[in-house]
């Protein structure tokens, strides 16, 4: 099944990197596309990139061009990583990397996938040319941007983001509306898009006002070549008249929109469902109830980002005025991975394919909504922020993933986790500790560990004269704050619990 894999690199290691477009280290090296390798570190895929490379360091002996000509010249020790990944990545790995792509094929209500990857309905998926250039790079499909009979006008600016330290885009705001685009124009984006690529996936994201549009858009979003429909229940930007997010919050609109829908097509429903609610389960039974195949969810969460301490105006600003808009990227996955779980574990649900999405980035985030009961994943923000790519690392990922649990399905590890999540803490073992352990050969002194302990745990970390962190087991309670607070990764859990009555003086 696979041995237990310590991670050797970390964005960190390249946090200079700026993930170029036709990055100049590629163009100068004759070897490989270190730019591809770089992407794959920031992407938690090492171990498939690894596989790739060649027995030998094809940095040896090289004078890496690649760093002269990185638009941040010397500040990202490519030579350094790739070696790194030949010798201490590479030598470790069980398998070799897998030969074709058939572990990841599944399906969405019975319609057959590639992958799991789709685009989610959103700006990334809202021309012929987008969708075309993501199937070309090997996504599954797409769910086009909402396809309504409105008069959308949008606003500008429309973005504003929570970023790192590095300037990485943590958390995305948006005031963006539906399709701008008439429902005609849309159709035949369908038809050429499926003439042109008939084995990819359409879901048509759609929104009415009544039950007759609702009816009549499904009706022709089959007739011009959608697969399935996604009806819009949670868009946050859409809530005026009723509408959107208004309409996921209260089940029996659910219910008489899903059919509505149902009524005007024969291919799967999906109903894509609202976060902004206590729970997700009373609106998922409804759409069931409406005839629905499926849920997708999370949608955006309704938030505010900053207000400017000068204008008093939240961001983004449109002439000095803000309003609530939908919270996004890696920041929301807990939330959507809680959502995912409760309808996962939802017995009156069982049978319905899960569409999630909320926070994806990496092949691992996607991993961890599967093994909680999603049968597809959809993307946007993190396209957003990396562009269509990223599906190389996501694929390469998972793939390399199943080749080395043994499984010659993504379907294998659906709902794996269920099990394993309580609702509350109730269930939970409470009489052992399982304390922190030091990694003296990567501990740098800094004291980090110790600082948090003390300010923000139970005083259980001293330094020593010689910068060396200490834990007393008679105050450790195993809350693991310094696991999480060190920044070489030199804090980690140990290898067996200790009961609570045989406390240790030391450790």
């Amino acid at each position: 099944m696979g041995s237990i894999f310590k991670r050797k690199l970390f964005r960190q290691d390249m946090i200079r990197c700026v993930l170029c477009k036709d990055a100049p280290c590629t163009q100068a090296c004759t070897e490989m596309d270190p730019a591809a390798l770089l992407r794959s570190i920031w992407f938690d895929n090492e171990l498939s990139a690894a596989a790739e490379l060649p027995a030998l360091n094809p940095c040896s002996g090289c004078p890496a061009p690649c760093e002269d000509a990185c638009v941040r010249a010397h500040e990202v020790p490519i030579r350094k990583l790739v070696t790194r990944l030949c010798d201490e990545v590479k030598t470790e790995l069980d398998v070799p990397a897998p030969t074709d792509e058939s572990r990841l094929r599944t399906d969405l209500c019975g319609i057959p996938l590639e992958n799991p990857f789709l685009l989610s309905s959103s700006v990334v998926a809202s021309t012929y040319d987008m969708c075309a250039r993501a199937f070309e790079a090997g996504w599954a499909g797409a769910s086009f941007k909402t396809i309504c009979q409105f008069d959308i006008h949008e606003a500008s600016p429309r973005f504003s983001a929570i970023t790192g330290d590095n300037g990485s885009i943590i958390g995305l705001k948006n005031i963006e509306q539906l399709s701008d685009h008439s429902v005609e124009e849309n159709m035949e984006i369908f038809r050429r898009l499926k003439e042109k690529y008939p084995t990819k996936f359409i879901l048509a994201s759609m929104m009415g006002q009544n039950e007759e549009e609702w009816e009549s858009l499904a009706g022709k979003c089959e007739e011009n070549g959608a697969d399935a429909v996604e009806l819009n229940f949670s868009c946050p930007n859409m809530a005026d008249g009723g509408l959107g997010s208004d309409i996921g919050q209260v089940p029996e609109l659910v219910e008489r929109f899903t059919a509505a829908a149902r009524r005007g097509t024969k291919i799967p429903v999906l109903a894509k469902l609202t976060p902004n609610t206590g729970n997700m389960s009373e609106a998922a039974q409804a759409a069931l109830r409406g005839g629905a195949d499926g849920i997708s969810a999370i949608n955006t969460i309704k938030s505010i980002i900053g207000v400017n301490r000068h204008s008093y105006v939240s961001s983004p600003a449109v002439h000095g005025m803000s309003a609530l808009g939908g919270y996004s990227g890696n920041a929301v996955k807990p939330i959507a991975l809680r959502f995912i779980t409760e309808l996962g574990q939802n017995p009156v649900l069982a049978g319905m394919h899960l569409s999630a999405m909320g926070g994806v980035e990496t092949w691992a985030d996607a991993l961890e909504f599967i093994l909680l009961g999603a049968g597809s994943i959809q993307v946007t923000t993190a396209v957003m922020q990396y562009g269509y790519r990223i599906i190389d690392d996501l694929k390469s990922g998972l793939n390399y993933y199943l080749a080395e649990k043994g499984c010659r399905s993504v379907k294998e590890l659906k709902g794996l986790a269920l099990e394993n999540v309580s609702a509350t803490t109730d269930v939970l073992e409470r009489d052992t500790f399982l304390f922190p352990r030091f990694l003296r050969n990567d501990c740098i002194g800094c004291g980090r560990c110790a600082i948090s302990c003390a300010d923000g745990g139970h005083q259980a970390i001293r330094m020593t004269p010689e910068r060396k962190p200490v834990l007393d087991g008679k105050k450790c309670v195993g809350c693991h704050l310094c696991v999480l607070v060190c920044p070489m990764q030199a804090v980690v859990p140990a290898r067996k619990r200790i009961r609570k009555r045989e406390h240790r003086t030391g450790i």
